[in-house]
């Protein structure tokens, strides 16, 4: 699939929009430690991203910070329009239901459940009834290809089609924003390719795609990317859209 022309990315409003965001564990004590230093970020609707850095750079700080699993020491961050500093911890919730998919290294499908069910169950937070749950359910695991897969269990599926669950399951609530953590880190080589043409297909869609690597070639597949270094965040490069698609 193609990209659509669109504006320059300057121009479009940011859906995560962080300033100055700093993170320190334990302040003031001995073990005091400055995970995240004065942070600046925007990135738009549509945007595919990657955030690369070794372990102990900071990169799933922001992450969580960027996800709302975490507050920041410092700085603001407004998630889609909404300044997540004026939330309570249950309109924090909301927001993560209502605007972040996640998606992890390790799948976290449950085992007893088939992808159907397993991909339904946030839509059970939201309130949505049994069978609209379902009928949505399905139609987000066709849209991943999964579509002959829906009565599978996870132990009857390769890594690869778990994945795809999980990322169906990240999608089924229509965030606007995909945040994924070395979603590629469990799988083979071939496979990883596959996940990522999806995080493309999916930023074709208008999703925001975040990924969290310390891969410099699954970075290399963004449009733009960014180098986590002793908790500062620094751009690396940027792509020509006309070679995204």
């Amino acid at each position: 699939m193609s990209r659509p022309a669109d504006s320059p990315r300057a121009a479009r409003a940011p859906v995560i929009h962080a300033r100055g965001l700093g993170k320190v564990y334990a302040p003031g004590t001995p073990a005091e430690v400055v995970a995240l230093r004065n942070v600046d970020l925007d990135i738009a609707r549509g945007d595919f991203v990657a955030i690369m850095g070794p372990s102990g750079s900071g990169k799933s700080t922001l992450m969580n910070l960027l996800g709302c699993l975490d507050t920041p020491s410092s700085g603001r961050y407004a998630c889609d329009g909404i300044d997540v500093a004026t939330l309570d911890a249950e309109a924090l919730a909301d927001l993560r239901r209502d605007k972040i998919g996640f998606v992890f290294q390790g799948f976290h499908l449950l085992p007893r459940m088939d992808a159907l069910h397993n991909v339904a169950m946030p839509l059970g937070y939201s309130g949505v009834p049994h069978a609209e749950r379902l009928e949505r359910a399905r139609e987000v695991l066709e849209s991943v290809g999964l579509g002959d897969r829906v009565g599978h269990r996870p132990s009857e599926m390769s890594g690869g089609q778990q994945q795809r669950v999980a990322i169906a399951r990240a999608l089924v609530n229509q965030p606007p924003i995909l945040l994924a953590d070395e979603p590629t880190g469990a799988l083979d080589s071939r496979t990883g390719e596959e996940i990522l043409a999806l995080f493309k297909r999916l930023r074709d869609a208008d999703h925001t795609v975040v990924i969290i690597t310390h891969d410099a070639e699954v970075a290399a597949h963004a449009d733009r990317t960014y180098v986590m270094h002793d908790g500062e965040l620094h751009e690396g490069g940027q792509r020509p859209r006309e070679a995204l698609a």
